[in-house]
């Protein structure tokens, strides 16, 4: 496998020190949070874009993803998630990412509804992400939590350049088995986003391999090209242990549960 942590793991960081770090930690690649309280926000200048590209060349890492806050299958008109959306394939194009994170964000509507919500604005999108080289990828999240909900939205839209994240915690919280995501997300799946947590009650990050979640069923069978990110959820709880301590032993316990079965 291929490993990627998220700056959702170190708030504010300035990308220089992001870089070092997956550098010097043995990680390939950054999933990069988009937002505008951080450091790759989507009103970058081509100036401060062409420096974080020049950043990770410079440290020998790859950007992940870009993972963005669009809610693709929200209640409301198209026109201000479709802007939205496009900003974020825009600024993938230009910093080099292959991949930009969407959720679902379906909230309390029928799931017929939402579902094609959801798949309109994402195939309306989907041609000029291809123009761009962006795959657009939904993430298992909120409304669409089991694999078997994103599967049904990305299979609906039926375009190469749309895509799911496996994020194990949520089809988790679903009651999903591992199998059972991975063979529903299999032929939609950008990458894998793991984490550890305590309980279903507890969602306090935790060291991977400390808590409860299934990772060695969801990192089974991988292929050696398949990426697997470490979404450590730091900026959301102030009080979890922080992220850089922790990148080296995360690590190793990656590498164990995706190593060749004897």
């Amino acid at each position: 496998m291929k490993l990627a942590f998220s700056t959702l793991g170190v708030p504010g960081t300035p990308v220089a020190e992001v870089v070092r770090l997956a550098a010097e930690n043995g990680y390939q690649g950054v999933e990069l949070r988009v937002h505008p309280e951080e450091p790759v926000h989507l009103g970058l200048s081509a100036l401060e874009r062409a420096d974080v590209v020049e950043a990770f060349k410079a440290g020998g890492v790859e950007i992940l993803a870009l993972a963005g806050y669009v809610r693709v299958a929200a209640e409301g008109d198209d026109e201000p998630v479709l802007a939205e959306l496009s900003e974020l394939v825009m600024l993938a194009r230009d910093l080099g990412a292959p991949f930009v994170r969407v959720f679902p964000g379906g909230g309390d509507q029928e799931r017929e509804e939402a579902d094609a919500t959801a798949a309109r604005r994402l195939g309306s999108v989907a041609p000029a992400a291809a123009d761009m080289g962006v795959s657009i990828l939904l993430e298992t999240h909120d409304s669409h939590r089991a694999g078997l909900d994103v599967a049904r939205v990305v299979a609906t839209v039926g375009h190469p350049r749309v895509g799911a994240i496996w994020d194990v915690l949520h089809t988790w919280l679903a009651g999903e088995e591992p199998a059972a995501a991975r063979a529903v997300l299999a032929p939609h799946l950008g990458y894998i986003q793991v984490k550890d947590v305590a309980s279903a009650e507890d969602l306090t990050p935790l060291p991977l391999g400390s808590g409860v979640l299934p990772l060695a069923e969801c990192l089974d069978e991988l292929g050696p090209d398949t990426w697997v990110c470490w979404e450590y959820e730091k900026r959301w709880h102030a009080g979890a242990a922080e992220l850089p301590g922790l990148l080296d032993a995360g690590r190793d316990h990656l590498l164990r549960l995706g190593a060749p079965k004897q």
